[in-house]
């Protein structure tokens, strides 16, 4: 296949305008059945990048984007992108200690949210971490909190009634500005190169706070694998469900879209009823993501089958035990569809690995794909440093021309990611099979994987301990069905303190994510500890075990 032009040096603000040149009047976008063509799409972006260059945005501004799947993110993505200015986009499920977190640690000059979206109140949230902050004569706010940030962008459906506290409304940015700006937007544009910072995901890590992944615009060249091995063209339909802030609904949502005019029917969320409708209404070729939603897919088609025929291909993650038996049965019960199978990551891209169209059913429910184009794996015994042989497991470590540009503003954990020899270390376990296949096997530092979403338990450690009655917390990963593991939280109460499981809980909801509320809380009078001072894990996760199956065993019996 002939690389299309974007693939090697076109930068991501120019792709609406590229595949406008091919495929203006075709359908582009997909949201709660409205359609908009290549044409119009193109257009949008274009008139939203000079909305934010007339509000002041600058080159080189962080520019926060903390909305739900929704056109305007698609059009946020390509005007920030066009205008020289990094995109940060924010985890939709984070509550207000989270998101403050994201928005001061990436030095947000922006923040675009919604007002409400379905029962959250994202408003009332901006309020909460925001409460202090002004707006001077000149439009932009002053915040004590965030000292970077002078604008806040809301996204209403109402009035314009909170631009008077301090906010801007979104629709004003789409509105033409009463003098030109078509030539300072094409001198942004053109300013732009594919090794300037694009965005900035925000990823646990293992130093107990999220880390931004700094990413270029060079990561497009990895496309060229997933366009080739997809086989996917215009005539394609994707329905996308991911969310649009991670690497992967980011990758197989609007990047894919701009690279091939293929056809995105854009979801809020995951609906498996929704998604299976629509695969027999609107000729659906092409869905991707993780474990839980084949599940799910699976569950809600055995309910009630649907006309999945035209189902053709989609990139899911896979390898792990639990994922076995899972795709397993979907290359009967999701037939025809034929999946591909992945590893990735936002430090390294969304497909360091990806399985082919025609691999065997056993390569595709048992590994995670071949290392793509310009990716070299090893696997290692994190010990010795040595590398292990086929099929013996140890730690992925690779180097590759799509890392990474750094974690921002955080030179001592990028350091750390790296071994002396340059090779980055993703702290995940897996092999390498004989047939040149990856396995990835699961979190070789104590990440937890709760239905697709990292979590980092020093993270939600950290803030249990904020709790007055909470001297200690740990937090492991317990087995789950349906979201192959949930947080469990082992917590230590201060001397005199007797905290119950619903004043924990209490304390978590609102404040941080919901994937990262611990399932269950159980108090135990200290941590267990090594000689060296940490946390044997081992003997909690023990200890859960034994006393979730009692737990649940006595629930049966009554």
């Amino acid at each position: 296949m002939k690389p299309a032009p974007w693939q090697e040096t076109t930068t991501l603000g120019e792709l609406p305008g590229l595949a406008a040149g091919r495929w203006g009047g075709r359908k582009a976008l997909q949201f709660k059945g409205e359609w908009e063509t290549f044409a119009e799409l193109s257009a949008r972006s274009d008139r939203l990048a000079r909305g934010l260059i007339a509000a002041g945005v600058e080159p080189g501004d962080r520019v926060g984007v903390w909305l739900n799947n929704c056109p305007e993110w698609i059009h946020s993505l390509f005007a920030i992108a066009r205008i020289g200015a990094i995109q940060v986009p924010i985890n939709t499920r984070l509550r207000t200690a989270d998101a403050a977190y994201v928005i001061g640690q990436a030095e947000c000059s922006t923040l675009i949210t919604h007002d409400t979206c379905g029962p959250i109140d994202y408003w009332a949230m901006v309020r909460e971490m925001v409460p202090d902050h002004e707006r001077g004569a000149d439009g932009m706010i002053t915040a004590k909190a965030f000292p970077h940030l002078q604008r806040i962008i809301i996204k209403t459906a109402g009035d314009d009634g909170k631009t008077a506290m301090g906010t801007a409304n979104w629709r004003n940015l789409g509105k033409e500005p009463e003098t030109g700006l078509d030539a300072e937007l094409a001198a942004r544009a053109a300013a732009v190169q594919p090794q300037d910072p694009a965005f900035i995901m925000y990823t646990s890590g293992t130093t107990g706070f999220p880390k931004g992944v700094v990413r270029s615009h060079g990561f497009l060249r990895n496309q060229t694998d997933r366009v080739r091995i997809l086989g996917t063209t215009e005539r394609d339909v994707m329905y996308n469900y991911l969310p649009l802030f991670h690497i992967f609904g980011y990758l197989d949502g609007p990047m894919l879209s701009m690279a091939t005019g293929n056809r995105q029917i854009l979801s809020e969320t995951f609906d498996p009823e929704a998604c299976l409708d629509a695969i027999e209404a609107e000729g659906v070729t092409q869905i991707s993501g993780f474990e839980t939603h084949m599940q799910a897919l699976m569950e809600a088609q055995e309910r009630q089958p649907r006309d999945i025929s035209s189902l053709r291909t989609g990139v899911f993650g896979a390898g792990t035990n639990s994922a076995v038996p899972v795709f397993r049965k979907a290359l009967q019960v999701m037939a025809p569809l034929r999946p591909v199978t992945a590893y990735g990551m936002t430090e390294i891209g969304g497909n360091a690995c990806l399985s082919f169209l025609d691999s065997t059913d056993e390569q595709i429910y048992q590994s995670s794909g071949r290392p793509c184009d310009g990716f070299d794996f090893r696997v290692i015994d994190p010990a010795s440093g040595r590398d292990q042989p086929c099929d013996t497991p140890g730690e992925i470590i690779l180097k590759t021309y799509n890392m990474m540009l750094g974690y921002y503003k955080k030179p001592e954990e990028t350091v750390q990611a790296y071994n002396a020899e340059g090779w980055f270390l993703t702290g995940d376990m897996g092999y390498l099979r004989a047939d040149g296949y990856l396995r990835f096997l699961g979190r070789y530092k104590d990440m937890l994987k709760i239905g697709g979403e990292n979590v980092d338990p020093m993270e939600v450690e950290a803030y249990l301990q904020g709790h007055p009655d909470v001297a200690q917390a740990a937090v492991i990963g317990h087995p789950d069905e349906r979201l192959t593991e949930v947080a469990v939280a082992f917590v230590a109460p201060r001397p005199g303190r007797t905290p119950s499981e619903a004043d924990i809980l209490a304390y978590c909801r609102g404040r941080i994510a919901s994937f990262k509320i611990p399932r269950h809380v159980l108090f135990i009078p200290r941590l267990p500890m090594t000689s060296t001072g940490k946390i044997r894990k081992v003997d909690l996760r023990r200890k859960a075990q034994e006393t979730l199956a009692l737990t649940a065993g006595k629930a049966a019996g009554s």
